[in-house]
């Protein structure tokens, strides 16, 4: 009598806002990250990992639906993952996997609002947005409420449970935001330990900031209530839960860290200094070639936008303040992964455990003089890091074009779950049994953002095309483009879009985005009769 094949567990770990090349296994020489290098020398590493869409909120959607965000409906932040569309992480639990999530999700909205400006050009270009009586069909019929999950003022307020079927998750441990006071259980767990990150954290309370910019200090909060101790603490508990059950897990593991605002704790704080940090190629750049609303920018370098997560250009000591922060941020995450890591291993878990390591998005980051995200497509926010760990699978290295929708797809045919209709993304099983060198010749990336920015009128419809020889970027609505040509500039420094010299690659690359884009058409929807 043959027996089942046990099916593998699945540990994903995710970080916010964290760009590739800032983690030592990716060559930076700066930043210390002991147990991610360790746990990328025993995996396939994807040097070429991109987003579907730069921003959070539709790249995690499109992570477990493996659809891009025209297609899953989550088009920007503010729009809340559809409940009823299909996932990998539904697919997994009616599976009989044990699904559990630990850390910020943002599926559904935190509760903040638009900024005047932002609020005033929607209600000047398309009123239907902010009118409660033409919303759509799925907030008509849905219970009031059913979008509200994840509203941080009322998790502050009071312990609020999440459902036993969230997305597909039978159990969350949940925090909300950013930085060193974020919200959701992660408040009220800090709580229990005699602190209320509400009151102590933030900048009013930092015992050091940078003036010139309000999202860069030392926290108040000490290391062991900070929200990756948080993280680290709930997934160990969990892991020792699964060790003694008889079906297999998936855990998402997502910290908060490192986006913004960078807010180390003391310990963490001054473990870098801002002047060993490195200057980026491009910082100084020459941006007369640049789209105007990046030139718009550097008119008023080191101001940062009213919206503290939009794009702006940073000073020097802007800069440098930040990274050496961030870096203590991402130490501070490295040690909380290695402690998961290690508890893996302690419940004789890590042999039957596919292992992957990711990021929703990247940051600018001081790249071409910019910082944080949104309106660029600039390699640093759209490159993610992305190793996966398979048992009896070889390590190495990969630079094929993959997509955050090629996860979903990928971890479905690893553990034998039925896939579901609609699915945009590729599996990368091919790439990680050495199979094939490549899945895809081309990437598309979107963003889609209800306002604009002096420069680039909203609504703001941009896509890109990525290939290995260039980037074409079209802000649809108007008549800004970038093109790069990859082979002479990998730094995207010269933008040569109508350029003679670049007509073919011009035209090549508009012919792929029109490929890509008609190839990312929804077919979710089965037909059921010729008509």
């Amino acid at each position: 009598m043959t027996g089942t094949v046990k099916r593998p567990n699945v540990l994903v770990f995710i970080a916010d806002q964290l760009r590739a090349d800032h983690l030592g296994f990716a060559g930076n020489t700066v930043v210390r990250t002991p147990n991610l290098d360790r746990l990328a020398a025993g995996s396939m590493v994807f040097t070429e990992a991109t987003v579907t869409n730069p921003t959070c909120m539709p790249n995690r959607a499109s992570l477990l639906t493996g659809r891009w965000p025209s297609a899953h409906g989550t088009r920007c932040n503010g729009i809340t993952m559809d409940p009823d569309a299909g996932n990998m992480v539904k697919a997994l639990s009616c599976g009989g996997y044990l699904t559990t999530a630990v850390g910020k999700l943002h599926h559904q909205n935190m509760g903040w609002d638009f900024e005047p400006v932002q609020r005033a050009e929607i209600q000047a270009t398309n009123p239907l947005l902010l009118d409660p009586q033409a919303a759509d069909a799925r907030t008509r019929l849905r219970p009031a409420g059913w979008d509200k999950w994840e509203d941080s003022q009322a998790h502050n307020e009071r312990f609020i449970p999440l459902p036993e079927d969230y997305y597909g998750y039978r159990h969350v441990d949940l925090v909300i935001g950013h930085g060193d006071r974020p919200g959701g259980h992660y408040v009220h767990w800090a709580r229990e330990r005699g602190l209320d990150p509400l009151a102590v954290g933030g900048a009013a309370n930092a015992t050091r900031r940078l003036d010139s910019w309000d999202q860069v200090y030392q926290s108040a909060i000490p290391a062991e209530l900070h929200p990756s101790s948080y993280v680290g603490e709930r997934a160990v508990e969990h892991l020792a839960e699964f060790a003694s059950a008889e079906d297999p897990f998936f855990m998402f593991v997502s910290f908060p860290d490192p986006h913004h605002p960078f807010s180390p704790p003391d310990g963490y704080a001054d473990l870098y200094s801002p002047d060993e940090v490195q200057m980026p190629i491009g910082f100084w750049q020459d941006h007369a070639k640049s789209p105007p609303h990046i030139q718009h920018m550097f008119e008023h370098r080191g101001e940062p936008n009213e919206d503290p997560t939009m794009t702006f250009a940073a000073d020097e000591t802007q800069f440098r303040q930040a990274l050496a922060a961030q870096y203590g941020l991402i130490t501070l995450m490295d040690e909380q992964i290695g402690r998961i890591l290690a508890a893996l291993e302690e419940n004789r878990l890590a042999e039957d455990t596919i292992i992957i390591f990711t990021s929703d998005h990247g940051d600018l980051f001081g790249d071409h003089g910019l910082m944080l995200k949104h309106f660029s497509h600039y390699r640093a926010v759209t490159n993610v890091p992305l190793t996966i760990k398979v048992p009896g699978k070889p390590a190495g290295t990969s630079d094929a074009l993959v997509s955050t929708a090629d996860l979903a797809p990928t971890l479905l045919e690893l553990t034998g779950t039925r896939h579901y209709r609609g699915i945009q993304g590729v599996s990368l099983v091919p790439l990680l049994e050495g199979e094939e060198a490549s899945v895809r010749d081309a990437l598309i990336i979107e963003e889609d953002q209800p306002f604009g920015l002096p420069g680039l009128p909203g609504p703001v419809r941009t896509r890109s095309v990525l290939t290995k020889g260039g980037r074409l970027t079209r802000y649809f609505g108007t008549d800004i483009s970038e093109l790069y040509d990859h082979v002479t500039d990998r730094e995207e420094l010269n933008n040569v879009t109508g350029e003679p010299k670049f007509k073919e690659l011009q035209d090549a690359l508009t012919a792929a985005m029109l490929e890509g884009m008609a190839a990312l058409a929804d077919q979710g929807i089965a037909p059921t009769a010729s008509a």
